[in-house]
């Protein structure tokens, strides 16, 4: 006999990678976690994940057994919500990449409840790969990410196309330029954005024209880093959708990388990209201004 928490167990390995986070997400130790696995797999005659060191593999079995426990779980939460007289819209999970402006992500959540203010919505923050991952797997429905990397595993629909400038402090001498060469920041502090996926691009074109620079900083935190630039900790290359009033943002002369931001979904969406939720309506409005 196969238990509820035997699939939220087995759904949660899935999603988090390994047995340890799984537990962690689950508020159960890991060899009761374990134990609950090793009983689902026993009922199903098989096992149904490949251990290899802190990873775990889905077999063919587990595989097979993925989409129906997805779907036996959402129909067990949606029972729930029927019985308990609270039935409510269908939820949307959307991913959200890392690099993308707070401001841009609460502009378009503002805008999705303005669309529908009870449309129930799940963000998921994180890297591109990360979220690559979580579209493939089922655990998000969608990602507003980096698109255009020719990959024929997903939908893509791009969004909006920026490239990158410097990120100065106002009493920087490059803040009233429009343009600056990098020559002439060979003795600037820099702040490193470990996120930033022009990252190689960035040092092989600054390594190039002689500029080896210290860093002062270095972050995932991009609001942080504006905070740290405004202060004068550093300078940094981003994204032109970043601003801050105390950042001033002169195009750096000769770096020309682009990076299209848009919506990717699973290759088995169709309908979810043609009868868009509120948050992926509101995305592509915001975006597209």
């Amino acid at each position: 006999m196969i238990e509820r928490y035997q699939l939220r167990y087995f759904l949660a390995v899935v999603d988090h990678g390994n047995f340890s986070r799984a537990a962690g997400h689950c508020n159960v130790a890991q060899p009761t976690l374990s134990v609950g696995i090793a009983k689902l797999e026993r009922a199903l005659g098989g096992a149904l994940f490949l251990r290899s060191g802190h990873r775990v593999e889905l077999t063919q079995a587990g595989s097979r057994l993925l989409a129906h426990a997805r779907r036996i779980e959402g129909e067990f939460n949606l029972a729930q919500q029927v019985l308990a007289g609270a039935a409510q819209g269908p939820l949307t999970r959307m991913g959200v990449i890392r690099s993308l402006p707070g401001t841009t992500i609460a502009a378009i959540t503002r805008a999705a409840r303005g669309i529908d203010p009870d449309a129930r919505l799940e963000l998921v923050e994180g890297t591109e790969r990360e979220l690559l991952g979580h579209v493939a797997r089922g655990r998000i429905d969608c990602a507003l990410t980096l698109v255009g990397r020719g990959s024929d595993r997903f939908l893509e629909e791009p969004l909006r196309e920026e490239g990158y400038a410097l990120a100065v402090p106002l009493d920087h001498p490059a803040a009233g330029q429009a343009s600056v060469a990098a020559e002439t920041l060979n003795e600037d502090v820099m702040i490193v954005r470990r996120h930033c996926e022009v990252l190689s691009d960035t040092s092989r074109f600054f390594t190039e024209r002689g500029v080896r620079p210290h860093f002062a900083y270095r972050s995932v935190n991009d609001e942080r880093v504006m905070q740290m630039v405004a202060v004068g900790v550093g300078i940094t290359l981003m994204p032109t959708s970043y601003a801050a009033p105390d950042v001033a943002r002169p195009r750096l002369a000769g770096f020309d990388q682009t990076r299209t931001i848009g919506l990717l979904y699973a290759t088995t969406s169709e309908a979810l990209a043609a009868s868009p939720p509120p948050i992926i309506a509101a995305a592509r409005r915001v975006l597209a201004d």
